[in-house]
């Protein structure tokens, strides 16, 4: 139980980075460091980090004991009539509420894959009775990739970057959330509109041309904003412009233009 409580508030440690409105864990870490990280912040936030979360793992760990908690789940899911999470989702506000931060809860309700979204995921599915066999059947499991990398792994990772340049900072650390969940959204709503151009070849000429076209347009629109946002992110996490443009079969000026573009 503690260790998925430490995964969830370490997944959003990586997370603060992106936060705007997060002043509790800067201070706290500033105070670690003795008054100021300053030039070795990131070395602090990896070797400071389970020292400054660790009041808000003991909140969300008795959250997570406490039945009030997974009954909140299992109303925000729709209960037995499944429904996508809100950003007003009563169990995403509470958490927020109770670790002291009340504007978060929007923010846990779109942050997807997570430690907490997995917990939440078992307990509906048990009450649903739709629990499969192993793992996924306990909801205090913490995927692997949903562990918290180790400080000896995280400072290694400052090395290979230190030596790398921005081409080797971790994607998930360093793309915002809202901005993942959006390349996301976008190429799964590419991947449907061409779903549907198999098998649409019945009816007149005029009509088979019409639907394909259309979804094919659609789905080049849906493709060239994901390529967009791709190389947004990529160029504001330190990637090489040229690199980005490469990548995206663009010319360097273009791409400049564009992200320029999507800036304003």
């Amino acid at each position: 139980m503690f260790a998925l409580a430490h995964a969830v508030v370490a997944h959003w440690w990586e997370e603060a980075l992106h936060w705007e409105r997060e002043e509790i864990w800067p201070r706290r870490l500033h105070r670690l460091a003795g008054g100021d990280a300053g030039a070795r912040f990131v070395w602090w936030r990896i070797t400071g980090r389970d020292a400054a979360i660790y009041p808000e793992v003991v909140t969300v760990a008795q959250m997570l004991l406490e039945p009030a908690t997974a009954e909140a789940a299992w109303q925000a899911s729709g209960a037995m009539h499944a429904r996508m999470r809100r950003a007003d989702d009563a169990l995403c506000r509470q958490v927020g509420e109770r670790v002291g931060r009340a504007w978060l809860g929007p923010l846990l309700a779109h942050d997807r894959p997570s430690p907490l979204h997995s917990w939440t995921g078992a307990v509906v599915r048990a009450r649903r009775g739709r629990s499969p066999e192993g793992w996924r059947n306990d909801p205090w499991f913490v995927e692997r990739e949903q562990q918290p990398a180790t400080m000896a792994g995280g400072l290694r990772v400052l090395a290979a970057e230190a030596r790398a340049g921005g081409s080797g900072t971790r994607w998930l650390a360093a793309v915002p959330a809202e901005q993942r969940s959006r390349i996301t959204q976008l190429t799964e709503e590419a991947c449907e509109q061409l779903a549907g151009v198999r098998g649409g070849h019945s009816g007149t000429t005029a009509d088979v041309a019409r639907s394909l076209l259309e979804r094919l347009s659609r789905s080049a629109d849906l493709v060239d904003q994901v390529v967009l946002e791709t190389a947004a992110a990529a160029v504001a996490a330190g990637v090489a412009l040229e690199d980005v443009a490469a990548w995206s079969r663009l010319p360097v000026r273009e791409l400049a233009e564009l992200l320029e573009g999507l800036r304003h």
